[in-house]
């Protein structure tokens, strides 16, 4: 069974602290945002235009709802584009989002890319109840849960910096759905990341996996590009590699994890975002202290809920070389740059495999 957890849809308002507007850094252009009224609020980056607020209107008025824009629509610095097809948001790295090396961490990363997701999927008028279901997977008591997730950092945004990331969906076969994003540098325009999902659809009462209907099918992808748009269109990229199991027993360890009640999303499991803190635990010191993450693959199996105890566990992917002390930073001098490590988390209780993933690590730039 794969584990449920919020869509690639979650969990941020960007610009606002404490109900005030903040300024962005005299490095960001000036160009000035407009709310879905159209009058200026602040110096700093475009928002909502009027064709989003339009669509969200229009839908509204469909749904016998109210026609106006929400106060978050209004404020929120994203809008689907001119095609409607994606969509674009913007983002300032808060203090409490950045880590040891002053730049935003991965987590920091995972949740902006669900926070788009998630606004995204409303500014179409999916659900607002975070779950960003249609009308008939209401009907019929089906949610999204996700399969697969990769993330690629070319470069981690510091505090203080602005992220634009753009983001869309698509079909991937009978059962399932796939978001991809691009993170880019506001400043200057530098793509600074990517990364990639496939979801499948799941009755949310038999916890059993369900095809796309043609209703629901109707629904979702009169929003999605008619062409395929990938954010790896690279031959045999990274997103695709299988996953092996890792072997037992594991290099290194960190066990009796617990869920924290702040872990749990909506639907009373453990989010996403919690997983990828939870494999990073078992990673040695010595890389963290000398590497950054590059990338991490997540493919998820499992559901894990608040009264469970996981395990992490993680070794060397086989064909990366180490030393003799079985150090992984002591690695052969042309490996020094860049290490790769297999994860595993599962139940302490009964050995079953909650998540598998990769990670690639490469040296820090002192």
């Amino acid at each position: 069974m794969l584990r449920c957890h919020t869509p690639p849809q979650c969990a941020r308002a960007p610009l606002r602290h404490h109900g005030r507007w903040e300024s962005p850094p005299a490095a960001a252009p000036a160009v000035v945002v407009r709310c879905a009224r159209g009058a200026p609020q602040v110096s700093g980056i475009e928002a909502a235009s009027p064709g989003h607020a339009a669509v969200t209107a229009a839908l509204a008025k469909a749904e016998g709802g109210d026609a106006r824009p929400s106060l978050a629509e209004r404020l929120r610095l994203g809008n689907l584009l001119e095609d409607g097809l994606s969509y674009k948001e913007s983002f300032i790295v808060r203090c409490y989002e950045v880590g040891i090396n002053k730049t935003a961490t991965v987590e920091t990363i995972a949740n902006l890319l669900q926070e788009v997701g998630c606004n995204h999927a409303q500014s179409v008028g999916f659900s607002t109840d975070g779950f960003a279901t249609t009308t008939t997977m209401r009907k019929l008591g089906l949610i999204w849960v996700t399969n697969r997730m990769h993330i690629e950092i070319y470069k981690y945004p510091a505090w203080g910096d602005f992220v634009e990331i753009e983001t869309w969906c698509q079909e991937d076969g009978r059962i399932g759905t796939r978001r991809d994003w691009i993170l880019k540098d506001l400043a200057n325009g530098e793509v600074i990341g990517r990364a990639t999902s496939k979801w499948v659809m799941m009755n949310q009462n038999t916890r059993r996996l369900q095809r796309v209907s043609d209703d629901v099918r109707d629904e979702v992808f009169m929003h999605c590009p008619k062409a395929p748009r990938l954010a790896f269109p690279e031959e045999n990229n990274g997103s695709l590699k299988k996953i092996p199991n890792l072997s037992d027993p594991a290099e290194y360890s960190r066990l009796g994890l617990v869920p924290r009640r702040a872990d749990l999303d909506m639907n009373q499991h453990v989010n996403n975002v919690t997983y990828i803190g939870w494999v990073l635990e078992s990673i040695p010191q010595d890389i963290i202290d000398t590497h950054e993450l590059q990338t991490i693959t997540l493919d998820y199996r499992r559901e894990c809920q608040q009264d469970d105890i996981v395990d992490s566990l993680t070794c060397i992917e086989e064909g990366e070389e180490k030393s003799m002390n079985g150090s992984a930073s002591a690695a052969a001098p042309h490996k020094e740059e860049r290490q790769q490590f297999l994860h595993c988390l599962r139940f302490a209780a009964n050995g079953h495999e909650i998540n598998r993933g990769r990670t690639v690590w490469r040296k820090l730039a002192r």
